[in-house]
This record gives structure tokens, C-alpha cells and sequence, in this order.
């Protein structure tokens, strides 16, 4: 299920917001003990991840379908996608974190069709005592005031999602997506345009 990128940052009433994580999208599968890390083309990162991998293996579930984004963070908590590429050896940097933002399968059950309010509840209760599977920061409820927060805190973007919103494959209009003007990637994260 992929966002829609809008051009303006928006709020629609009832819906909830969510940091957008400069990292890798990857689907989490678990299968008994066995557990896979792969991208939305189908490439297996699990060798890449195996710390992550063995965390994942740990969750209280025999098996599960998880989607979200590894990322690595920096001290002030800001995701920095060049991390995952080169990851600085000075302590400035987190281990890779799966932060995820949704269950589509948990031990046998399809949670698809369940509305995303009800699958975050799961998921929460799924990585509650994990420090490196995460659920996806949760913004303020007013779009706007959410948009100003990632703004303030540097983050890429905003993704805006209806709460009643079941989860299909590809891009849909009920989970929206709006970028930070002028995000980089580097040392702030993002630079206003007028710098005097």
C-alpha cells in the first residue's frame, strides 16, 4: 500500500499522521523461526539485517507479515537515509530499526481487511517491549499542526492516513504523503530556501 504525494500539506478531519521515514521500505516476514527482510521488488535484505532479522525472529508471534521502513537515526532522532549506505563509526548513528507502520498477516490471520486503527492496536501490542522494532511516530491529529511539527523537527514529510482505510496493494488516495520543501539529505536534514 503506497501513499499518494500531495503538493500541500492538508488535514482531513479524524485522520492520523505520521512521521515519513527516510529509509529503506521493506516487508518483514516471519514463519515459524525463519524470517525474511525484503523490498517492494521482492530482493531479500535479510543478510544485510540480520541483527534486525534476529530481533524480528524474537516477536511473539509464530508468524507475521509486517511493512515498514529500516532506517537509521541520528542523535536528534532524525532518520538520514545516507546512514544506511555508509553508517558513521563515531556513535553518532542507531543500529538499523525497523520502524513499521502496519500488520498484514499475524499468526494465521489476515488483518487486510481490517481497518488501520484496529491493525495499529495489534501492532503496537506485537513490538511493545522491542527498542528495535518500532511502531512509526504518530504526529499531532491536526494535519496541520502535524506538518509543522515535522517541519520544526527536521523530518522528510508527513503521511496522513485514514483510520478506517483497509490495506490493498499499490498507491491509494486514503493514505496521503507530503515532502518537507527543500529536504536533503546531509547534516540538517532539511534547509529553508531564504538562508539571510
Amino acid at each position: 500500500m503506497q501513499p499518494t504525494l500531495v503538493a500541500q500539506p492538508f488535514h482531513h478531519k479524524g485522520w492520523v499522521y505520521e512521521e515519513k521515514v527516510d529509509g529503506y521500505r521493506m516487508v518483514a516476514h516471519k514463519a515459524d523461526d525463519a524470517v525474511t527482510i525484503v523490498n517492494r521488488q521482492g530482493k531479500d535484505h535479510t543478510s544485510r539485517f540480520l541483527e534486525l532479522a534476529k530481533t524480528l525472529a524474537s516477536l511473539p508471534a509464530r508468524s507475521f507479515i509486517l511493512d515498514g521502513e529500516v532506517a537509521i537515526y541520528d542523535q536528534a532522532h532524525i532518520s538520514r537515509f545516507e546512514w544506511l549506505r555508509a553508517r558513521p563509526k563515531d556513535g553518532r548513528a542507531t543500529m538499523p530499526v525497523y520502524m513499521v507502520f502496519d500488520v498484514l498477516e499475524l499468526d494465521g490471520k489476515d488483518w487486510r481487511p481490517e481497518p488501520l486503527w484496529n491493525r495499529r492496536r495489534v501492532l503496537e501490542a506485537l513490538v511493545a517491549r522491542e527498542r528495535q522494532v518500532l511502531p512509526v511516530r504518530r504526529l499531532s491529529s491536526n494535519g496541520l499542526k502535524a506538518w509543522a511539527q515535522a517541519v520544526h523537527k527536521g523530518y522528510e514529510g508527513i503521511v496522513g492516513k485514514d483510520p478506517e482505510s483497509p490495506y490493498v496493494g499499490g498507491r491509494t488516495l486514503k493514505w496521503l504523503k507530503v515532502k518537507v520543501p527543500h529536504y536533503r539529505e546531509g547534516e540538517r536534514g532539511w534547509e529553508p530556501k531564504d538562508r539571510s
